[in-house]
């Protein structure tokens, strides 16, 4: 029965009529030697799991507390290879030389449970021709489908536990950059599978990817893994398969990697010290915790050695390379799964105690025990067994035990130096400080890329995630890697942010207050205009009928100062939070009744230069102008046209609250926003109104000297003009906080500028040169005008 590949320990069952385990002890014996034939150091581990195994039965058996008056045997067929495993199977499958099926329950076979085989590969050609309660059992995660393998129970945790392990390993030293070997077996493609669903939620690549067997060519290997730059390599194979591996490569003179072991191989005796193991780098393996089995050792020092083969005698037990196999070598053995093994088998004591009903001290050995009983009770094991509670998820799978994390130290032994436990408060923990890193104490990288600074965001290079360029967030973006690490967010309108920023900041709200000392010093202006304005209007309705005064304008200048009042209103709107109401009043009253201040010099040039030049050549025109108050019409008519395209403009389009967030990146600038195409014919009609005032003024500059108003016109139409030209260059190269300021000190200027220089010589003239505010002095000048053009 001899097969090469055969590394695996010999499946036991437990028949359920059995009284005595003697009668079975043979066939197990006859079977040892098929293991050591092939590696002492493949096949001790595999023997102590066998011992395992008997010393559990046997405790069981000498105890009346499980199953007091019944016995457990065991029967033990090897399991050579996936191949060569079928006489043995179909030996145990039948009674009376027929099979007996599944769904008949009325027959009934001596096998009432399976343990093993250990691996994924071997399971899975035993798994679908038997439907027997399988315990203990592979790691593979297909097993936990339990469509396709309803009677398979493990007390060792799946490969997808082994892979959490693994990957939370790699997220802990912060590994992205990874190489993957695996087993081309059952148990490797499921490893492999598992692993890359896992990483697709992680910054984890698979940067190098091999199927290897016992004959890999692991120059090919190493040369492909240099080639990639990767520092990291788990290695997710059989124990043998990774023997032959580990040693190859410690003759390649390979340095600076770390290599994960999966728990098949962590705690190998022969490989942590071999010589040149520790010139590969950094061994971490995954583990099952070695858990000490009291009594077991005694056990294994009563165990009679190999019998001496006698005359004629066919002793299958002598083995030419275990002749110097002692109880210590056993011990010392990998313990790997020798606690999964005793679990195993008490699992199936405390099913049978269950169904036989030993609660009272003794069991009904007559009654019969199906299997699909068997299994009932198993999926609802619950029992204490050296401190660990013993329970079965819904797949069957264990929910109890843990990993730890082993580091193949230097002394050629595997410490541990962490644990992953399946209790969500605290279930993960490596002490690295226990870790002789071979990069000269620093925990080794293995990336495709550097990470990126705070503030930049990763262009993905290639067909890696891990392998990436760094881009700098602009102005007004950041970046969260936490919620993604490629795009850089915009901030809300209401925040901020410098280039490579992590994180927005708010803008602070920025406009002018009352308080602020530019809004009282305008403030102070305006109110300053209007009372000058009325004094004005006091002094000139006192002075009403003096020639300074009808020269002025006469009734006109009242309209003039009361329109200058009504449109220094606008400027009270310029200061605190704009609203609907202010953004209006801001800019309303001084476009309608500035225009008719303008339309009212406009009327006062033109009469000044009909009266001095028009009137001689056009006298019909001058009779026409008289007759139906020509200036009160412009005047009326300028004011119409001008409420007129407000209110139009104005319903379409009013001004409304602004926030200005382009100006500045840290501010947000209240202001009031208008539409300036809606807006456009009422500048232009001011615009109109400018250039024919100017026009007709400018033509009377050489009028008698006291009627010189087309001179003093001229001048407040330049002032006003430079004024607004600063105030919109100032508009287009600031924008800021302080503009509206601007604005309303541009509104007080241009007031100023007709109150100051056309009304304010006028009262000087009224109260200090009232010599000159006479009819004569009047007459003389236009008498000296007349002489002089006839000249």
């Amino acid at each position: 029965h001899y097969h090469k590949k055969n590394k695996n320990f010999c499946c036991c069952y437990f028949p359920s009529n059995a009284t005595q385990s003697s009668e079975y002890l043979h066939i197990y014996r006859s079977y040892l030697c098929c293991f050591m034939f092939y590696s002492q150091e493949l096949v001790v581990p595999s023997y102590r799991r066998f011992q395992t195994m008997r010393f559990a039965i046997e405790e069981i058996n000498n105890s009346s507390a499980l199953l007091p008056n019944v016995s457990l045997g065991y029967e033990i067929f090897d399991h050579c290879s996936s191949k060569d495993n079928f006489p043995s199977i179909f030996q145990f499958i039948t009674m009376n030389k027929r099979l007996q099926p599944w769904y008949d329950r009325t027959g009934q076979s001596d096998i009432t449970a399976v343990v093993g085989p250990f691996s994924s590969a071997d399971m899975v050609t035993i798994a679908p021709l038997v439907m027997l309660n399988f315990v203990y059992g592979a790691g593979s995660s297909a097993f936990s489908k339990k469509v396709k393998f309803p009677s398979f129970l493990r007390t060792v945790h799946s490969n997808q536990d082994l892979v959490e392990v693994i990957v939370n390993i790699l997220l802990f030293y912060k590994w992205r950059w990874v190489a993957f070997l695996n087993s081309d077996d059952a148990y490797g493609s499921d490893g492999l599978d598992l692993f890359m669903k896992r990483i697709t939620e992680t910054d984890i690549c698979m940067a190098y990817n091999k199927v290897i067997d016992y004959n890999a060519n692991a120059s090919e290997i190493i040369t492909q893994i240099e080639t990639q730059h990767v520092n990291v390599v788990v290695v997710f194979v059989p124990e043998g398969t990774a023997e032959r591996l580990i040693g190859t490569i410690t003759e390649l003179n390979i340095t600076k990697k770390v290599w994960i072991a999966v728990d098949a191989w962590s705690l190998n005796k022969k490989l942590p010290k071999m010589k040149g193991i520790q010139t590969i780098g950094t061994v971490i393996g995954v583990a099952q915790p070695t858990v000490e089995i009291p009594g077991f050792n005694e056990f294994i020092y009563s165990t009679r050695r190999p019998c001496q083969r006698e005359l004629g005698e066919l002793c299958n037990q002598y083995c030419r390379d275990c002749e110097d196999l002692t109880p210590e070598d056993v011990i010392s053995s990998d313990p790997s799964y020798s606690f999964n093994v005793y679990t195993a088998v008490y699992a199936i004591a405390n099913a049978l105690h269950n169904m036989l009903q030993c609660e009272s001290g003794e069991c009904q050995k007559n009654k019969t025990v199906y299997h699909y009983q068997v299994l009932t009770e198993l999926s609802k094991s619950n029992f204490t067994l050296l401190d660990e509670t013993i329970q079965f998820d819904e797949n069957l799978d264990p929910r109890f035990g843990s990993y730890t994390v082993v580091f193949w130290n230097s002394s050629g032994d595997a410490e541990t130096v962490g644990f992953y436990g399946f209790n969500p408060s605290d279930n993960f923990y490596i002490n690295t400080s226990k870790i002789e890193w071979h990069t000269n104490g620093e925990i080794p990288l293995s990336i495709c890329s550097t990470e990126c600074s705070v503030g930049y965001a990763k262009e993905q290079e290639g067909i890696h995630k891990c392998c990436f360029k760094c881009l700098l967030c602009p102005n007004g973006t950041y970046i969260d890697v936490k919620v993604d690490e490629y795009n850089c967010v915009p901030c809300d309108e209401t925040e901020w942010s410098t280039e490579g920023s992590a994180a927005c900041l708010k803008r602070t709200v920025e406009f002018v207050t009352f308080e602020h000392a530019a809004a009282i010093v305008i403030v102070f202006g305006t109110v300053s205009l209007v009372g000058l304005s009325l004094l004005t209007s006091v002094l000139f309705a006192l002075n009403y009928n003096t020639p300074v005064v009808r020269s002025a304008g006469g009734p006109m200048c009242f309209l003039i100062l009361g329109c200058l009042c009504l449109s220094s209103i606008s400027v009270f709107f310029y200061f605190s939070i704009p609203t609907v109401a202010s953004c209006l009043l801001r800019f309303f009253p001084f476009l309608l009744f500035f225009s008719v201040c303008l339309a009212c010099f406009v009327v006062r040039s033109f009469q000044i230069v009909c009266i001095f030049k028009i009137a001689a050549k056009y006298p019909s025109l001058q009779r026409w102008w008289m007759k139906y108050h020509g200036q009160w019409l412009i005047i009326t008519l300028a004011f119409v046209v001008q409420a007129t395209m407000l209110i139009f403009g104005y319903s379409f389009s009013p001004p409304a609250p602004f926030s200005d967030i382009e100006w500045e990146q840290s501010q947000i600038i209240l202001s009031c926003g208008i539409d300036f195409k809606a807006n456009t014919a009422s500048v232009i009609l001011l615009l109109v109104l400018c250039c024919l005032c100017f026009t007709f003024s400018y033509m009377g500059k050489d009028l008698p000297k006291n009627y010189n108003e087309a001179k003093s016109i001229t001048f407040c139409l330049l002032l006003i003009a430079m004024t607004w030209v600063i105030f919109v260059t100032q508009f287009i190269l600031y924008q800021g906080k302080y503009i509206h300021t601007f604005n309303a000190l541009a509104v007080v200027s241009s007031l100023y500028s007709f109150l100051l220089w056309y009304f304010l010589p006028k009262c000087y003239i009224i109260v200090f040169q009232p010599q000159r505010n006479t009819t004569q002095y009047f007459q003389g000048l236009i008498q000296s005008y007349t002489k002089t053009m006839s000249q």
